[in-house]
């Protein structure tokens, strides 16, 4: 029985740019094993159309989300397309709020990793113990777990700890991450996740870890610009997994 093929919604050129960059974005989680189910969300600033943005259909798998399929919705939650996939509230809730509050917060990623969960219920959270780590060193927020994010009134306090980093952990939650650009958004998490990642491997060894000293952080910190590739922060390393997902499956782009 024949597969039948999506139809291209009727937008603008740069909303489907869009659509396409965030349906390979979620493609590429997947692979990286970053899926919880149907849960956790990416959400991308729709270009040129104030208060909108794009989010995954509630009821699909990462693995299934394609450019035609993603939900564009305003700032109040409303769909603004005819899609006939709901929206998880606990998704809108948090992200309509960075969306309408930071201008700044072009792509907002939240996840709920094995990694980022297990660092985000530690005390003290992430230690500047590997070199990714180091990329964090105080430029993380923490936002205690008040519940699922389903309540408005958390926004407030949500945006207070948040200040003007943008980068958080969710105690007890998992990971949170905003860019100017969904390419920068996705390389701080990737790297956030492997600071977790190599935190976990070496407490699991029993030994006392080693910080690095605040003033080699520094440096570090000064000097990572330095190790980047034209195009932006994390545009040749986004592409790079989009090329891997291709080699796996293109219906993504439709």
């Amino acid at each position: 029985m024949a597969t039948a093929v999506p139809i291209r919604p009727q937008v603008a050129e740069a909303e489907w740019e869009a659509r396409q960059q965030l349906a390979a974005c979620y493609r590429v989680f997947d692979m990286l094993g970053w899926s919880e189910m149907i849960y956790n969300h990416i959400t991308l600033k729709v270009p040129g159309d104030e208060g909108a943005f794009l989010i995954n259909p509630f009821g699909l798998h990462f693995s299934e989300v394609t450019a035609s399929s993603l939900v564009k919705i305003d700032i109040d939650g409303n769909k603004l397309d005819d899609s006939p996939y709901p929206v998880n509230r606990a998704g809108f809730v948090q992200h309509a709020l960075f969306h309408r509050h930071l201008p700044d917060a072009h792509c907002i990623m939240h996840t709920h990793t094995t990694a980022g969960m297990a660092v985000s219920s530690l005390e003290g959270g992430l230690r500047p113990i590997n070199f990714y780590a180091c990329n964090f060193a105080g430029q993380i927020a923490y936002h205690d777990f008040e519940g699922v994010t389903v309540r408005d009134e958390e926004g407030e306090r949500l945006l207070a700890h948040l200040g003007d980093r943008r980068v958080m952990l969710l105690r007890n939650h998992g990971i949170l991450v905003m860019g100017r650009t969904l390419p920068e958004a996705f390389i701080k998490h990737w790297s956030l996740q492997r600071a977790c990642e190599i935190q976990l491997a070496t407490l699991s060894m029993g030994g006392r870890p080693l910080e690095v000293a605040d003033e080699v952080v520094a440096v570090h910190q000064r000097d990572l610009h330095l190790a980047q590739v034209p195009g932006g922060p994390g545009a040749a390393d986004f592409a790079a997994m989009v090329r891997l997902v291709d080699k796996r499956d293109t219906g993504w782009r439709n």
